[in-house]
Order: C-alpha cells, then sequence, then structure tokens
C-alpha cells in the first residue's frame, strides 16, 4: 500500500523544485539512476516514446517519486517510532 501524502511533505518537497524546476529534475536523474535505475528507465522511456513534453512527464515522475520516498520514509519512523 502507498504512504499517505500529507500537506506538510507537500510543503517541505514542492518548493525545492520550483526553486529551479530544470537543475531539480537534472539532479534527480543522477539521484533516480543511483538509487532506483529501473523507475529511471522506465520514466525515460516514457517521456521519450510518447507525444507529451518529456521534460514535464519527468519532472511529474521525479516528484511523485520524491513524495512517495519522503511520505514512505515518515511512515516508516512513525511506525518504529511506536514500536
Amino acid at each position: 500500500m502507498l504512504p499517505e501524502i500529507d500537506e506538510e511533505t507537500l510543503n517541505k518537497i514542492l518548493p525545492d523544485i520550483l526553486k529551479d524546476v530544470s537543475v531539480w529534475r537534472k539532479s534527480m536523474i543522477h539521484y533516480i539512476k543511483e538509487e532506483n535505475p529501473e523507475v529511471n528507465t522506465a520514466i525515460i522511456e516514457i517521456a521519450n516514446k510518447t507525444q507529451l513534453d518529456p521534460k514535464a512527464l519527468a519532472t511529474g515522475a521525479y516528484m511523485t517519486y520524491c513524495l512517495l520516498a519522503d511520505s514512505a520514509k515518515k511512515q516508516d519512523d512513525l511506525i518504529n517510532f511506536e514500536e
């Protein structure tokens, strides 16, 4: 099950992205290439094989990855704290 993305997480992630979308997207390409290469490959393939704007598609996918990863960490921290 996917973790819930709360407003706090959204408000934490979005300002980083919006500071400079192009730089953030490029840094995410390198980060996810190391962290989860299969996800990175899938994002790049979909971006290149559709008629959608590849940069916008990749930005949305990377943003979602960050939101889910941060929310999952937050959820794990909460579960481990309660144990």
